[in-house]
């Protein structure tokens, strides 16, 4: 045990962690000419082609130090906000992490809360300033920064270069030197953390797990604490780039399950495996369950694919823990899916990845956060609103709050008054402001949930020319005057493009609304009134005028009232048409709805 490191790497989005695992894999000597290539441990489609890490990955690596073999299973882990989730697992599975801090960029938002997360849990920190050899780095202002922000001694900071490899060898050598070694007792019983799952179609659940106390043999008949089922340890080993079949896996290491279950939900992440016959007493505690901030409904272009979507959420569910589904149904969109995101992005990757690993097409309601609603005959007991349908009726409300947040945004001096009118436009509240260095200020914020799902992020880092950095952390509940805004199509209201808006901006955005659907929306042979409504008052009105055919082209000459009878014969088919006709709404119109500044 004393030559096993678990560390993970941890860092703001772009400031080069897959890029220095990349290099950390190269030196170690983990990967052979053939199986390199550029963000390796990136496996899925989707984060390559965007450049982000979505899953955290753990990897084993070998290296010999001052004669000594040792093992080092590193974990790496997201940058983005939305993917906070797996950060905090993969830190509850290590005992250092190293804090990269890209040296043109600084100290930014994300760096302060991964920071904080693995204070939280103790583990020993190690900085790294990485891209160093970038002609816009600067070394010694960015190592100030960290000596502030650690309180560690200037010398402690690793100059490294992910694209170069500079630097890599002393990374090394201080894993080995400043991490301590995982703590257990070999001879208790079995107590083992599951950070992550995957799914693999031929062999069933894989989970990956830390050994806490005790050790796991092949074969060995295990249980599973939070859901009380047994199962038989088929297969143990240690992941690699391949998996690698093992005896037994010991107090301190990091490895692979595979007990042959097919079914997604019988493994929860953070639960503790345990010896069937002497379980341990006391399961791993401090994982809290996951908080999702945006909701919105997923449902089958086809209603007949639900029960093949349910199967794939599941699937899905189990490689990424962070999404919450439940059943839900629409007038307009027949039966599926009410999911729990942690934002935006989190929301496109989830339906990217439906589209891509289970080919099933999909269409996304309006997102919005979950609200408490209190009636008036009682209260104190809140109603959860997570579908703006379920609010109930205006004239028997008390009162309903929306969900506030925390958010602190780091950005350079030169756009504080742009990012303050930003956040008080999204009726946000200053609390702090500080300047970190000169150049750089750190505002706090608190504001409605709500008003940053949407387009916040994107319009931040507009004003800021990309500099500003973004985080937020939920604060709880506060009181606010929202209505909801329907939108009617033809005088039928369309449930899935309802949403709840604050008061004072619900006549603006209905307006948008309405327009926008107005270009989306395909024309028909009849007139479609296109409108938004706050309860029973119509706040906008759009027409798509109706497709005619001209109906007089064979008249030509003679007397007027021909021409008419023509035109009135006209009007009434395309009243009855009206009564009847349905509308299609087509997939941009529910995604446009998002992007009304545009």
């Amino acid at each position: 045990m004393k030559h096993i490191r678990n560390f993970c790497i941890i860092a703001h989005i772009d400031h080069g962690k897959s890029t220095l695992a990349d290099r950390l894999l190269d030196f170690t000597g983990s990967v052979t000419e053939r199986e390199k290539q550029n963000q390796l441990l990136d496996s899925m489609d989707l984060e390559r082609e965007r450049g982000i890490t979505i899953k955290s990955h753990a990897i084993q690596m070998e290296y010999t130090f001052e004669g000594q073999d040792y093992i080092l299973n590193l974990i790496d882990t997201p940058g983005h906000v939305d993917f906070s989730y797996e950060v905090s697992r993969s830190i509850a599975a290590c005992e250092g992490a190293l804090l990269i801090v890209d040296a043109a960029q600084s100290i930014q938002a994300q760096t302060i809360s991964n920071l904080y997360l693995a204070l939280e849990n103790d583990l020993e920190i190690i900085p790294v300033l990485n891209k160093v050899d970038l002609p816009s780095a600067n070394p010694e202002e960015v190592t100030d920064d960290i000596v502030d922000l650690l309180g560690c001694d200037p010398e402690e900071v690793i100059h490294a270069s992910g694209k170069t490899g500079f630097g890599v060898d002393n990374i090394l050598e201080a894993v080995i030197k400043r991490i301590p070694h995982p703590t257990g007792i070999y001879d208790e019983p079995l107590q083992a953390l599951i950070f992550d799952s995957v799914y693999n179609p031929f062999r069933g659940v894989e989970t990956y797990f830390r050994v806490m106390n005790g050790s796991i043999k092949k074969g060995q008949r295990i249980k599973f604490v939070a859901t009380g089922n047994e199962y038989n340890a088929d297969e143990v080993g240690t992941l690699k780039l391949k998996q690698f079949p093992r005896k037994e896996i010991k107090t301190g290491d990091v490895g692979y399950l595979i007990t042959g279950i097919k079914d997604a939900r019988e493994v929860k992440v953070g639960d503790t495996i345990t010896d069937a016959k002497t379980p341990t007493t006391n399961p791993i505690g401090g994982f809290e369950d996951v908080k999702p901030m945006v909701f919105a409904g997923i449902y089958p272009v086809d209603t007949e694919d639900y029960e093949e979507l349910r199967n794939s959420m599941e699937k899905l569910q189990l490689n990424d823990a962070s999404l919450v589904f439940v059943p839900e149904s629409s007038a307009a969109l027949g039966f599926g899916f009410r999911c729990g995101f942690l934002g935006m992005l989190h929301m496109e990757i989830i339906q990217e990845r439906l589209e891509r690993e289970f080919n099933m097409t999909v269409i996304t309601t309006v997102p919005n956060v979950s609200y408490h609603a209190f009636k008036r005959k009682d209260v104190n007991e809140a109603i959860i609103v997570n579908n703006p349908s379920d609010l109930p009726d205006p004239s028997s409300l008390d009162r309903v709050e929306e969900p506030y947040i925390k958010a602190t945004i780091i950005t350079k001096a030169d756009f504080v008054g742009n990012v303050m009118s930003l956040c008080i436009e999204k009726r946000g509240l200053i609390t702090n402001q500080t300047y970190l260095t000169t150049e750089r200020v750190e505002l706090t914020f608190d504001m409605p949930l709500a008003e940053i799902v949407f387009d916040f992020y994107d319009r931040l880092k507009t004003v800021s020319k990309g500099y500003a950095s973004f985080d937020y952390s939920p604060i709880g509940m506060r009181t606010s005057k929202l209505v909801r805004v329907d939108i009617l199509l033809n005088g039928q209201i369309v449930d899935a493009l309802s949403s709840l808006i604050h008061v004072d901006n619900a006549t603006t955005i209905g307006k948008k609304m309405c327009e926008k659907l107005k270009e989306l929306i395909p024309r028909q042979q009849f007139d479609i009134p296109i409108q938004a409504a706050i309860g029973a008052k119509i706040i906008s009105r759009e027409t798509t005028k109706a497709l005619r055919k001209d109906v007089t082209a064979k008249c030509y000459g003679g007397d007027i009232s021909r021409k008419r009878k023509l035109l009135e014969k006209q009007k009434k088919g395309k009243k009855r048409m009206r009564q009847v006709g349905n509308v299609e709404i087509p997939q941009e119109a529910f995604m446009a709805v998002l992007k009304l500044n545009d």
